[in-house]
């Protein structure tokens, strides 16, 4: 049985360890994303009420959190949003829908709290069926005026980016000190790290911007 809830404390290290389970070797060797988890719970912009962790046959399998974001417009007028991620499910358990599953929960809560929009990096191809798009459509760009392409957004009110051009940015959390976070890993099970193909295809993407 699949059963979505929100993350309690005893959730805590259980949840980091999927996360670094799920993206261990996925876009560097090692990887940070579990040091973020660790940091984010105890910062302002974190969303409890947006984390959720998913159940299988009572097995804690995958998880994802929210940050509050922000965009800015020309004149200055500011727009709080919401971004989310890491999104993570333990790798024996993905390509089977669960991360699906906790995006599309999440983002239905997030606009039954009033959040009306959120802006993502990442691959289209595992969002765009979720209704994201890429960010140029929306005139939400980041700092030069440039549009990533693995900068996707999703209205959760229609219209309500209304055409005007936006400025992008994320929560402070998000800038992860490397050196705190490799001292964390070092401090638990060891795991081997490794060069993949798919890593200069994130560095790719990354570096890549829609004109």
């Amino acid at each position: 049985m699949l059963y979505i809830r929100n993350e309690k404390e005893t959730d805590y290290k259980l949840v980091e360890d999927i996360t670094r389970k799920a993206f261990y070797n996925m876009y560097i060797p090692g990887c940070v994303e579990h040091y973020l988890v660790h940091i984010m719970r105890g910062h302002e912009d974190f969303i409890p009420e947006l984390d959720f962790v998913l159940e299988l046959d009572g097995k804690v399998i995958g998880n994802i959190m929210y940050t509050k974001a922000e965009l800015t417009d020309e004149e200055g007028s500011k727009k709080e949003i919401v971004t989310f991620g890491p999104v993570s499910v333990l790798p024996e358990y993905q390509r089977n829908g669960y991360g699906k599953m906790l995006i599309e929960h999440s983002l239905n809560r997030a606009a039954e709290l009033g959040y009306e929009a959120v802006v993502i990096f990442g691959s289209p191809s595992n969002y765009v069926s979720s209704g994201f798009k890429c960010c140029k459509k929306y005139n939400v760009c980041v700092e030069k005026g440039k549009y990533p392409a693995a900068m996707l957004v999703k209205e959760l009110k229609p219209g309500v980016l209304d055409g005007r051009i936006w400025f992008y940015s994320d929560s402070p959390v998000m800038s992860i000190d490397e050196g705190k976070a490799q001292e964390f890993d070092d401090s638990l099970e060891k795991m081997e790290k490794r060069w993949m193909p798919g890593q200069e295809e994130f560095y790719i993407m990354s570096q890549s911007f829609v004109e």
